[in-house]
């Protein structure tokens, strides 16, 4: 069996890891953290330039017609580097959606635009109820009114929406037995009248806001995926949200291992090592596992979904040890680093926040457990 990567998706992961370590340094990512719009757009510039923008969509689209699990080693690579911005939003939840569900008008005119890094797009799903399985969560309305649709309703933890030019905003078109026969996907401009942005603080300080809707009028040629019939685009999107958020966390945790397997080298006590104490090693050695777990799960995840193939138990599988397998990684290297690991001043902070906070996204790991057995019949 060859787990290994091609020779492309290994130059890919090398060029995105230097080409991040030069021009993402962890000063930029702390500057992003605290500003309001979360992301620079000199960088957001160069990597459009790179073709990271379009890597999974069609040439004729404008994109580099990259598969996704090319998008998986590229993200494994952002998450090693921690890098603030709203590639996720735009290319995996915006960019994917469109490419599954738009009409040939949409991808032509959108996904040119992303590729090219003109255009940042939002997923506005989560309510209150904050659920991810059940159609029924979705109270956000969309009217037929003088042949347009009037939207209200209000949704949370919507990535990136403050900087969005367009939000994908999934809400309810018609009152059936099965709520999932009755969701609409609409894109929406975020300029338009009546729609009310507010950001959230959050522990990882990524930029998810709260979105009203307070009768926003869109037309019938902003439906994307037709009437009624965006519950299952949804699903779909999700199972590669949540790999592409599993290949994330992959390269953080990588990430907190280096760092914490460096230091035990060279931090010197009792005149030797930290490294050579057993606790230490045992330390790291429940890091590796942990790490070379979660890449495998995910790899193996992203290859079934990347070639179509039946994929629910692996991706569940994948994010509900991935998710705590990088929270536990982050906090043993928090303890080999001691005091100076807990300081603001000190890096590992940042990887701790959004191990936490990628932890639950999707679903923590509960609601994948669950999936899981479901999927054995249980």
């Amino acid at each position: 069996m060859d787990f290994g990567l091609s020779e492309e998706q290994e130059m890919l992961k090398t060029s995105a890891r230097d080409f991040l370590q030069k021009e993402c340094p962890k000063k930029l990512v702390r500057q992003l953290d605290e500003s309001d719009e979360g992301y620079s757009p000199e960088l957001w510039r160069k990597m459009a330039e790179l073709g990271w923008m379009g890597l999974p969509f069609p040439e004729k689209y404008g994109g580099g017609g990259g598969s996704f699990l090319d998008l998986v080693v590229l993200l494994e690579a952002m998450g090693y580097n921690v890098v603030p911005g709203p590639f996720f939003s735009t290319v995996v939840l915006g960019g994917m959606t469109i490419l599954a569900a738009g009409n040939e008008g949409q991808k032509k005119g959108l996904l040119s635009e992303v590729a090219n890094g003109k255009l940042i797009l939002s997923l506005a799903l989560t309510e209150p109820s904050v659920k991810y399985d059940d159609a029924s969560s979705v109270k956000t309305t969309a009217i037929a009114r003088d042949g347009k649709y009037v939207i209200n309703g209000t949704k949370l933890f919507v990535q990136d929406a403050n900087v969005a030019d367009y939000i994908l905003c999934v809400a309810k078109t018609k009152a059936t037995g099965k709520p999932e026969n009755g969701v609409t996907i609409f894109l929406v401009d975020s300029k338009a009248p009546g729609i009310k942005y507010t950001l959230l603080k959050t522990l990882a300080r990524d930029k998810q806001c709260e979105v009203v809707f307070d009768n926003v009028s869109v037309s019938q040629e902003n439906i994307v995926g037709g009437l009624n019939r965006g519950w299952q685009i949804i699903q779909d999107i999700l199972q590669k949200a949540v790999v592409a958020k599993c290949a994330e966390m992959v390269g953080g945790a990588q990430a907190a291992l280096d760092m914490a397997v460096a230091y035990a080298k060279e931090r010197v006590q009792f005149n030797r090592p930290i490294g050579s104490f057993q606790a230490i090693q045992h330390y790291c050695a429940n890091m590796v596992s942990d790490v070379d777990g979660s890449r495998f799960v995910t790899y193996k995840a992203a290859w079934k979904v990347s070639e179509g193939l039946p994929a629910t138990m692996d991706v569940a599988i994948a994010k509900a040890w991935t998710g705590a397998a990088y929270s536990r990684v982050t906090l043993l290297a928090h303890q080999i680093f001691g005091a100076v690991g807990f300081t603001m001043d000190h890096d590992m902070h940042l990887y701790y926040r959004r191990a936490k906070a990628g932890e639950i996204m999707f679903g923590d790991g509960a609601f994948q457990r669950a999936i899981v057995a479901r999927e054995l019949g249980l």
